[in-house]
C-alpha cells in the first residue's frame, strides 16, 4: 500500500486502553544501567560523520507517520532514515507485519557504512534482531505525536538510543499535554498507549532504534503487567521509581 493511501486511512480514535493502576503516562525505562553508554557516547563524532557523508551520496528515505495524535500534522514531516536493516526480497517494507518478526530481516547495504555502531549493536541484549534503522535531521523539523501501532497484546521489544542529547524525544499524555523528554542515552518505551515525538533541534540531531527478541537473560529483570502486553516498557518504569523513593 503506498504512502498516500496509508495516510487517508488516518483516524483520531485515541481512548486509553486499560492499563495496571501503577502505571502513569508519560513515561520511559532508562536502559543505560544495561548498556556501554562510554562506548556509545564515544561513537558520537563516528556517527555524526557517517551521516554528515551518507546526506551528501545516497538518496533520502523519509519517516511516514500514520497514527498521529493529529490528523492536520503531516503524514511525512521531513524527518529522514538510514535502514541498516530492511524485510526481505519479496516482503513488504511496511515494517508493522514483521517487525516482530526478526527472520524476516536482512542488513542492507548501509550497515557496512556504519561498521562500528553495528558492533556496539551486537553489545545490545537481543538474543535476534530485526528492524534496525537511525532516524535524522538536520532542518529544524518536529516529529508530531504518534503512536507507532494500536494493538495493546503486541509489546514491541525494542531499545532506542543516541550517542549525544541533541535530539529532543518526549512522551505525551494527550490528556493533560504534560510532556516527559527522555534524558538517557537509551530507552524502552510504551509506544503503544503513549504518544512520542521529537521537537525541532539545530543542526545535526539523531537517534538510532533495534527491534528485535531480547536475551532470556535481559527478560528476567523485566516486570510484566498482568495485562495489555503493550505497557511492559511503561510498567516496568514506574514500578522502578516507585521501588526508587
Amino acid at each position: 500500500m503506498g504512502a498516500v493511501a496509508f495516510e487517508n486511512l488516518f483516524e483520531n480514535d485515541f481512548k486509553q486502553a486499560a492499563v495496571d493502576s501503577r502505571i502513569t503516562y508519560p513515561c520511559y525505562k532508562s536502559l543505560d544501567e544495561f548498556i556501554d553508554v562510554e562506548r556509545l557516547s564515544s561513537l558520537d563524532s563516528y556517527v555524526t560523520e557517517k551521516i554528515n557523508s551518507h546526506i551528501r551520496t545516497q538518496r533520502e528515505d523519509y519517516f511516514l507517520n500514520l497514527y498521529r495524535l493529529n490528523a492536520e500534522t503531516p503524514y511525512q514531516p521531513g524527518v529522514r532514515e538510514i535502514w541498516l536493516s530492511r524485510t526481505k526480497a519479496g516482503l513488504p517494507l511496511d515494517y508493522l507485519d514483521f517487525v516482530d518478526k526478526t527472520e524476516a530481516w536482512e542488513l542492507t547495504e548501509h550497515a557496512s557504512e556504519f561498521a562500528e555502531l553495528m558492533q556496539f549493536i551486537e553489545t545490545l541484549p537481543f538474543a535476534e534482531k530485526g528492524r534496525m534503522l537511525i532516524i535524522y535531521d538536520d532542518a529544524e523539523k518536529t516529529v508530531p505525536a504518534h503512536r507507532d501501532h494500536l494493538d495493546t497484546e503486541i509489546c514491541n521489544e525494542f531499545i532506542w538510543f543516541r550517542t549525544n542529547f541533541r535530539k529532543p524525544l518526549y512522551m505525551l499524555n494527550p490528556n493533560t499535554n504534560e510532556k516527559k523528554y527522555i534524558a538517557s542515552y537509551s530507552a524502552w518505551f510504551d509506544s503503544v498507549n503513549q504518544y512520542h515525538g521529537s521537537d525541532a533541534s539545530e543542526g545535526l540531531s539523531f537517534s538510532i532504534r533495534v527491534d528485535g527478541k531480547f536475551t532470556d537473560e535481559f527478560r528476567k529483570l523485566i516486570p510484566e503487567p498482568e495485562f495489555n502486553p503493550a505497557s511492559t516498557p511503561a510498567f516496568w518504569a514506574c514500578v522502578s521509581e516507585k521501588k526508587d523513593d
